[in-house]
């Protein structure tokens, strides 16, 4: 045990081989205990460090984080980016380095202002509120990374029940309060009062969690809709290539025109590659076609407005057919739809000039996109890996609907990971989910977070199904992160209380 405490390199490799253990916990591998174990490891890891050696200790854990469950970037860089396979690289070092500061400053502030080593009761909770924090933290600071929480660990794990409950951040919380009290039980021994209520909090969340498992907090809103989502597997060299635009908008128009009737046909994130106004004519035409058949038409597209004399492109999502409403992606990839200093950075490279790099963020006052007489809150690709963000769609809503082109990334891990956020924002909102993609995974997700149906990546094909509409709200969505963030605010005030009582007695 000590040498996993004290500072040095030992210690630090194993930070490093610990943040790589999150990847494992995720999808898809989904060995969830491994979610438990890096966190403890990352508490033991700090217990006995300065300030500074707290610091290190916790840039080594991110770094290995970011280093297992993100290499995935590697593809779009290398492949789709035109840097060689030394610059890419390079890149990706540097990207991990700098993200895992996200770990690092948390670790500096733990060491230095909240550790509380004397009362291990109550720093076992204070670190619980420190590890929501700093994955809050990293969701939010300069548009956010929200990859690689640990609460999507719990998606098919006893914890899962919680969701709809508290959101993925209350299953972080109790993730991380479960594998610090286990670390400091030899430590409550002698305490029998402490060691009771300690005992109570390790068994009281995972217990909740299974009962709570399979409860229904939402009902139907109407019969159940049948939907046809398109997978096109259209190459990403053929995608923004002039010459090849005629066939993919052909592609799914003959996909759509042999498709069998259903309600809602759903094609996946800028299945039109051209702009909305530039496309009018054919989607007027498909639009004839789902009318004559009572569907809904949802589709991805770019989109040009003018806004305050200026001209502004967007990723977007329209309805045609029985429906209506176009909505204007909010959250964008860094580098993927915008690229930050692009002053500097635009011509360095080609992954500085990607396809798409220049979107504008859409407002966010818009209405919900409205098919068959049902509100759908939409989300474009990441935007389904915001938490918040998503519940405030999901909550004005009957049915949630993604899209995504995830090309990208190859055959690599990252559409795994995706598709694994999407299923947990399901969880959170007791709501069916549409997830149409370019080349996978297309599916159905119901109101569990388990997947109905699904076309495998990689092949061309229509994924058909029911999905039923529902209303009322979970208590997350009705109360979002509000009452847990009240709580961690308050163990952080009590840890600073307690420390500076400590250091004037």
């Amino acid at each position: 045990m000590r040498w996993i405490t004290r500072p040095g390199w030992p210690g630090n490799l194993l930070a490093v081989a610990a943040g790589a253990l999150t990847t494992l916990a995720l999808a898809p591998f989904d060995i969830w205990p491994l979610a438990l174990l890096a966190a403890g490891l990352f508490y033991l890891g700090l217990r006995d460090l300065s300030p500074r050696q707290a610091l290190g200790r916790g840039w080594c854990f991110g770094f290995g984080l970011y280093a297992a469950g993100t290499s995935w970037i590697y593809v779009s860089i290398n492949t789709y980016g035109g840097a060689t396979p030394l610059l890419a690289t390079g890149l990706l070092v540097a990207f991990f380095a700098a993200i895992a500061w996200f770990f690092a400053l948390p670790a500096w502030v733990w060491a230095r202002w909240l550790r509380r080593n004397e009362a291990p009761l109550a720093d076992a909770l204070c670190f619980a509120a420190l590890w929501v924090g700093q994955e809050a933290f990293r969701g939010w600071f300069l548009t956010g990374f929200p990859w690689l929480y640990s609460g999507y660990s719990q998606l098919d794990g006893p914890l899962s029940g919680l969701a709809p409950v508290g959101g993925m951040w209350l299953i972080s919380f109790c993730l991380a309060l479960s594998a610090a009290l286990l670390c400091n039980l030899p430590r409550l021994r002698a305490r029998t009062s402490f060691l009771a209520v300690a005992i109570v909090l390790l068994i009281a969340p995972w217990a909740l969690g299974l009962a709570l498992k399979h409860h229904a907090w939402t009902e139907p809103a109407g019969k159940p809709l049948t939907v046809a989502a398109l997978q096109g597997n259209v190459e990403q060299e053929m995608k923004w290539n002039p010459a090849h635009v005629n066939a993919q908008l052909a592609l799914y128009r003959d996909m759509s025109f042999s498709s069998k009737p259903v309600d809602l046909l759903v094609w996946p994130e800028t299945a039109v590659p051209i702009l909305k106004d530039q496309a009018q004519g054919y989607l007027d035409m498909m639009g004839n076609f789902a009318g004559e058949r009572h569907s809904a038409l949802i589709t991805g597209l770019p989109v040009r407005e003018v806004v305050h004399g200026q001209r502004r492109y967007y990723n977007g999502i329209t309805v045609t057919g029985e429906g209506d409403g176009t909505y204007l992606k909010q959250k964008l990839v860094p580098f993927g739809e915008y690229v930050p200093l692009q002053d500097m950075l635009r011509g360095l490279i080609a992954f500085f000039d990607l396809p798409m790099s220049d979107f504008a963020r859409g407002p966010a006052d818009q209405t919900l996109l409205q098919a068959k007489g049902y509100q759908i809150a939409p989300y474009i690709c990441y935007e389904v890996v915001y938490p918040e963000f998503a519940a405030s769609l999901a909550a004005r809503s009957e049915l949630l609907l993604t899209i995504s082109n995830d090309t990208w990334f190859g055959t690599s891990i990252g559409p795994l990971q995706h598709l694994q956020m999407a299923q947990m924002r399901a969880l959170e909102a007791g709501r069916w989910m549409i997830r149409a993609t370019n080349n996978g995974v297309t599916g159905l997700i119901d109101p569990f977070g388990r997947i109905t149906a699904q076309i495998p990546q990689f092949e061309r094909g229509i994924l058909y199904g029911e999905v039923v509409p529902m209303q009322q709200l979970t208590p997350y969505l009705q109360w979002r992160s509000w009452p847990l963030l009240i709580v961690c605010v308050l163990l952080f005030g009590w840890a600073l209380l307690a420390s500076r009582i400590a250091k004037t007695v």
